[in-house]
């Protein structure tokens, strides 16, 4: 099989070593629209031939539930890019997308992949709301945390001064003039500690009109590193790390998520299939009894102008085919309703009217065992409580919650924050012959080299130490949220609880099903088999003379019944090993799925998983 050859999905966040890269937005082409090229190899005679493997691998290419929830992978990456920086949680969404009709979802059919005995159901709506009807509001709750990305800013300008003086004495000008030209350079950063830290560099030089100024132009430098430690809120890299831990863990639950889509959709897909199969073959047990009853009909009208029957049997006989084309045309309608549902699991368009009215003909046949081997309850149970990917979600978000719980016993503590600084002052310029008489030692320099040696010498410090101490006298509103996140947390394990027990209900619900549709598939068999014995032995009744024509019409049409009947007895079995291997989280093992194929959306070769001319998969 030829892989598809639309481009893959980036599942991370493209880099590159231009420097100007971080400036320019990184953009996402536009999904691919095209179906994947192995639907044209499916394609004989105007029919598209499909195997229960053929359309598991066309929908891990195509089907767009899949194709919106593999977006989830690489926004989980970017919300873990921007917490490294300190920025807050974005979150992702974890949901199941359950937009493609059919196989118990999206409005066509009962029951849905994931739904069993006991669930509870989801709430949404309002501030604070979450799912399952649990709450998630002081998720990420804590201090603020500053950016870890380093910031440059800086500025420069010129400016022009006038003053008018009213007194000459002191700047021997009637207007004062001030050229002044400054530049401001400032370096900052935080670290994981709550620790941040800052460097300014002031420069100026300035120029005025006044006689009596000392320097023209004077040349100002000034420096200060400055130091801010949290010791109580904020102190740690528990609080400072939390949305970039938080971000983490979110994108391990969408994994989780994505792989609980992809069984989600196997199963959906799984389901259609058996449905188009069950609708397939009805519509040929019933073309075949319509046929049968039409020769019967031909028969007896040849009888009748022999006058060797009734008139009265012709018109019954009329009848019966009357009912049969009428079963006939309600099991064409319900396999052209399959056929759409298939179609559209399977593609990303149907914009080609070839495709859209192509018929679809499954290729598996149905073979069930008198005595189907199911494993032991306790096994069962014990699978789906170690891959279900709902539990492994729970357990992950639990991890979330304790997080953030801690971050909000951080935040009730008072503020206390360790403040220094270290900076400088220099100065140079120009001399005023007016004041300065030659000959005379200056301890200024004339160059912007000076004054900025002289900033950084040492000679003129400037330094601080101190405490800040920030003490909320009531403190309710981080008083309510550290209270509000341990209710949260606790009710999150409850519900991680109740998820078990729901689990275990599933379990036995689909090993009893499992069991239940076992044995109504022998009885179906059985049936069916009697009902042949009994049309085999009215149809050579008839021929000996012994029987009528109508005897073997309706013995014919219990045993259509019976095909029918068996069909959908068969069709039930499937399903139920389908719901098994869902509700144990076999479902990928069992079909052979590769979640590193569905993540992509390009699936190479793959080894059947099944043995040559069966489609069963392996028993759960």
């Amino acid at each position: 099989m030829r892989a598809a050859s639309a481009p893959a999905l980036r599942l991370d966040i493209p880099h590159s070593h231009n420097p100007l890269d971080t400036y320019l937005p990184t953009l996402v082409p536009q999904a691919s629209l095209l179906n994947s090229p192995r639907i044209d190899e499916l394609i004989r005679d105007g029919k598209l031939y499909l195997s229960l493997d053929d359309a598991i691998l066309l929908a891990l290419e195509n089907n767009l539930d899949i194709a919106i929830a593999r977006y989830n992978l690489p926004i989980a990456e970017a919300d873990i890019e921007r917490t490294k920086a300190g920025g807050s949680t974005r979150g992702v969404n974890t949901g199941i997308v359950q937009n493609t009709p059919g196989g118990g979802v999206g409005g066509l059919g009962s029951g849905a992949p994931g739904a069993g005995a006991g669930g509870t159901t989801g709430g949404a709506g309002g501030a604070g709301s979450g799912a399952s009807g649990l709450v998630s509001s002081t998720l990420g709750t804590g201090t603020a945390v500053n950016s870890y990305d380093p910031l440059i800013t800086g500025s420069i300008g010129t400016e022009h001064f006038t003053s008018p003086e009213s007194n000459l004495q002191f700047y021997d000008v009637p207007s004062l003039q001030a050229n002044t030209l400054s530049s401001v350079l400032e370096y900052a950063q935080a670290f994981p500690t709550g620790t941040a830290v800052s460097l300014e560099l002031e420069n100026s030089r300035v120029t005025e009109n006044s006689p009596f100024a000392l320097l023209t132009p004077a040349l100002n430098t000034y420096y200060r590193f400055t130091l801010q430690q949290p010791l109580l809120a904020g102190f740690g890299l528990g609080p400072n790390l939390r949305f970039l831990r938080i971000a983490r863990n979110d994108r391990t639950i969408s994994e989780i998520a994505f792989k609980d889509q992809v069984i989600v959709t196997i199963t959906q897909v799984t389901n259609i299939y058996w449905d188009l199969l069950s609708a397939y073959e009805d519509e040929q047990v019933k073309e075949r009894s319509l046929a049968f009853a039409q020769d019967e009909l031909a028969s007896d009208r040849q009888q009748l102008a022999l006058q060797a029957i009734p008139a009265m049997d012709v018109t019954r006989a009329e009848g019966e085919v009357a009912v049969r084309d009428e079963e006939l045309s309600i099991a064409k309608t319900t396999l052209q309703l399959q056929e759409s549902l298939i179609k559209n699991a399977l593609t990303k368009n149907l914009d080609n009217a070839r495709l859209d009215e192509m018929p679809v003909v499954p290729t598996e046949k149905i073979r069930v065992n008198e005595a189907p081997d199911i494993a032991p309850l306790a096994e069962l149970i014990a699978r789906a409580l170690h891959d279900r990917p709902e539990l492994l979600e729970s357990d992950v978000d639990l991890t979330n919650r304790d997080i953030s719980r801690k971050a909000a016993r951080n935040a009730v503590l008072p503020t206390v924050d360790l403040q220094a600084f270290y900076g400088g002052t220099g100065l140079a310029g120009e001399r005023n012959t007016a004041y300065f008489q030659p000959g005379i030692a200056s301890s200024v320099g004339t160059t912007f080299g000076s004054s900025v040696s002289s900033a950084f010498n040492n000679s003129s410090p400037d330094y601080y130490v101190g405490l800040s101490v920030d003490i909320p006298l009531r403190n309710r509103v981080a008083k309510s949220d550290q209270y509000r996140s341990e209710l949260e947390y606790r009710q999150s394990e409850l519900r991680v609880q109740q998820l078990r027990k729901q689990i275990r209900i599933e379990v036995r619900n689909a090993q009893y099903a499992l069991q239940q549709s076992g044995a109504r598939v022998t009885a179906a068999r059985q049936a069916r088999d009697l009902d042949q014995k009994t049309f085999d032995i009215s149809r050579q009744e008839q021929k000996l003379g012994a029987g009528s024509n109508l005897q073997t019409l309706a013995a014919q049409h219990d045993l259509a019944l019976a095909d029918s009947a068996l069909t959908a007895a068969e069709t039930t079995f499937e399903k139920s090993r389908v719901e098994l291997a869902r509700a144990t989280g076999q479902t990928l093992e069992t079909y052979g799925v590769s979640i590193g194929d569905a993540k992509t959306g390009i699936v190479g070769e793959r080894v059947a998983q099944q043995q040559a001319g069966s489609a069963q998969p392996a028993r759960p």
